[in-house]
């Protein structure tokens, strides 16, 4: 039996560790080399070309944003669900869920379709100077869509498991809403909190389907790092491509490390408590 488990255990390790290499680190070297191959120069030249520049502009821009509205919107959903009691909880909680089940592809055009030309919406959008498709409005309000459930999906099991007792305790003493959220709740969640805001920004960092149907492809004006990516590969500018790739992996590679060090802080800090 023993001997048996030893093996199971080999096997899985095995499969495990060739998945990985086929599957993450094959293709990061590949990126890697393939960006210098050509040499630092035309690698230099291709990350810092003028569309590249405004590429990583604009998708650490929407990224930012993304967070921010995301990180209101996951805190207050997530409260309102494990705090309150109210009808239409379930609809909601499912409806936090559906850009996780709807396609990017759809998302996109289902955002042409409300705010495009043949929105009804079109005329007053249009009165007040209001583009959103085919402009940086409509990319971020794509990178928001695809995104945010993931804040709200950290904090929901944290919350259930904390319960109600501590804010009930500290609301019979007079505690208010805020002091309460501030010295009671968010002690307990901040972890979660964080690992969330990382596992959004890399998200919205990578977006590519439904922010490729709202930007129209206009190179330097709509194109975020994996747009342009895509035109350069389209062009057959290989070099290029992978150069521009890089920026990506080791934005991915931050947001990695970040996660790690968030994860093993808040197992520490929860040992200690224990």
């Amino acid at each position: 039996m023993h001997k048996e488990s030893k093996l199971v255990k080999g096997l899985l390790i095995g499969i495990s560790v060739l998945f990985v290499v086929l599957m993450l680190l094959l293709p990061l070297i590949t990126v890697i080399t393939e960006a210098f191959k050509q040499g630092f120069s035309v690698y230099a030249e291709a990350v810092s070309d003028k569309y590249t520049v405004k590429a990583a502009l604009l998708t650490v821009e929407a990224t930012v944003v993304a967070v921010l509205i995301n990180t209101v919107f996951g805190l207050f959903a997530a409260w309102l669900i494990t705090k309150f009691h109210f009808k239409g909880k379930k609809l909601l909680s499912t409806l936090i869920d559906l850009p996780v089940t709807v396609s990017p592809i759809i998302a996109g055009l289902i955002f042409v379709l409300t705010f495009g030309r043949q929105s009804p919406l079109y005329p007053l959008l249009e009165r007040y100077d209001i583009k959103i498709v085919f402009a940086v409005p409509g990319i971020i309000l794509a990178t928001v869509f695809v995104t945010f459930p993931f804040i709200s999906r950290e904090l929901i099991p944290v919350l259930e498991a904390q319960g109600t007792d501590e804010e009930e305790a500290a609301a019979l003493m007079g505690a208010d809403g805020f002091t309460i959220f501030t010295k009671i709740t968010f002690p307990h969640i901040k972890w979660a909190f964080l690992y969330g805001v990382v596992l959004c920004a890399a998200r919205a960092m990578g977006e590519f389907g439904a922010v490729s149907v709202l930007s129209g492809h206009l190179r330097g004006k709509t194109n975020t790092l994996p747009l342009h990516v895509e035109i350069l590969f389209n062009e057959f500018r290989y070099v290029p491509a992978f150069a521009v790739s890089s920026i990506l992996v080791v934005m991915a590679v931050v947001i990695l490390i970040a996660r790690s060090i968030i994860e093993y802080i808040g197992k520490r800090e929860s040992e200690d408590v224990r």
